[in-house]
């Protein structure tokens, strides 16, 4: 048995049963001296023409399998998510036979990623890797899913960014006529920018005040009140004749991003480390900040799942201490009616004499 490379693809050359065997495994040397072991072991256990049998579909059969038979049919975004994810998995792995890729090459995969994407994109990843061979065995074609026990990294999302009201204003004063009225809409319905670059008139009914998304990102349309400096931002955007879009270009066709103009506003504000989603994290924040209630915030935002919008909910330390402030002047109760808030009064009053005292 042996091991060559041969341009960038590495291969193995063996022989099973008085016939000599070449199989091309991909650009991962580790990968094919992996392989030329489970070949070695196969044949000195008599399992080799089974394994043979169901190892005939390469990764890049596979992906493209997975693409036709389930992401196309079931999924909207899927050029954006599985066909990216997958990118990133074939220049990895190259192409060798499904059945050929062990665990400890996901979790190599994984390693790898992990220094050079965030915590949360390598988990996307390795959930579209883990459920391409859940359907290779659905279809048939190998027997056990190498990524099945690989487990995924713990993601941090505990750092929100968003704006405080001054800033907030700030901002909007420095868009241009382009990029504000979106802004304006993000800031306060907390739309994504998907949905708001895909807003149509039809979607708009400014009498009842209602904002009707009907493509989300999780399928599942959503009714949003506007209030009325959304109304009048809607009200005063020209209509283009020819465009059923709330925000296109000249020739009606809707904006791709506005990511040039509203980094021109950001800079002009001072504004740092300021995303164009974090414009959803303002409103979600702004709006417990007002004494919005957490599951009326996962309903506007298009949560299914509630702990989704707790990450939204953070609030800022002066919100907290002014909250704090109005519990304690909620507890404070006549002292005819309860002697024994005596205590807590008399509490009070040296609290006040301490701070009117001269240090």
């Amino acid at each position: 048995m042996s091991l060559y490379k041969r341009e960038k693809n590495w291969y193995i050359d063996y022989h099973a049963y008085g016939k000599r065997i070449r199989e091309v495994i991909g650009a991962d040397r580790k990968l094919a001296e992996t392989v030329l072991a489970k070949r070695k072991l196969a044949i000195t256990e008599n399992r080799f023409l089974d394994i043979k049998k169901k190892s005939r579909t390469t990764f890049n059969e596979l992906c493209d399998l997975y693409i036709e038979l389930h992401a196309k049919p079931n999924k909207r975004h899927w050029q954006r998510s599985d066909a990216l994810h997958q990118r990133r998995l074939k220049e990895f792995f190259g192409n060798p036979r499904i059945a050929a890729i062990a665990q400890e090459q996901v979790e190599l995969y994984k390693a790898k990623r992990l220094e050079e994407v965030s915590p949360a994109t390598v988990n996307r990843e390795l959930t579209c890797l883990k459920h391409m061979f859940n359907k290779a065995i659905e279809w048939k074609k190998i027997e056990y899913n190498p990524a099945a026990r690989v487990k995924k990294l713990r993601e941090n999302n505990a750092r929100m960014r968003y704006l405080e009201k001054e800033e907030i204003r700030t901002l909007i004063d420095n868009c241009n006529d382009t990029v504000r009225p979106v802004v304006i809409l993000g800031l306060y319905t907390g739309m994504r920018q998907g949905e708001m670059l895909n807003l149509k008139w039809r979607d708009i009914d400014i009498g009842k005040g209602i904002l009707y998304i009907l493509r989300t990102k999780n399928d599942e349309p959503r009714e949003i009140p506007m209030c009325d400096i959304v109304k009048r931002t809607l009200i005063a955007i020209p209509k283009h004749k020819d465009s059923p879009y709330v925000f296109c270009k000249k020739n009606g066709k809707p904006y791709g991003k506005l990511r040039k103009s509203f980094l021109q506003a950001l800079d002009k504000s001072g504004i740092l480390h300021f995303r164009f989603h974090d414009l959803r994290h303002t409103f979600a924040s702004q709006f417990m900040m007002a004494g919005g209630e957490l599951n009326t915030l996962r309903e506007l935002l298009g949560h299914k799942d509630i702990k989704m919008t707790l990450r939204y909910s953070h609030l800022s330390r002066d919100h907290k201490r002014r909250a704090m402030e109005n519990f304690d002047r909620q507890m404070v109760t006549n002292r005819s009616q309860a002697p024994e808030t005596n205590f807590l009064d008399s509490l009070r009053d040296s609290h006040n004499i301490f701070e009117n005292k001269e240090l």
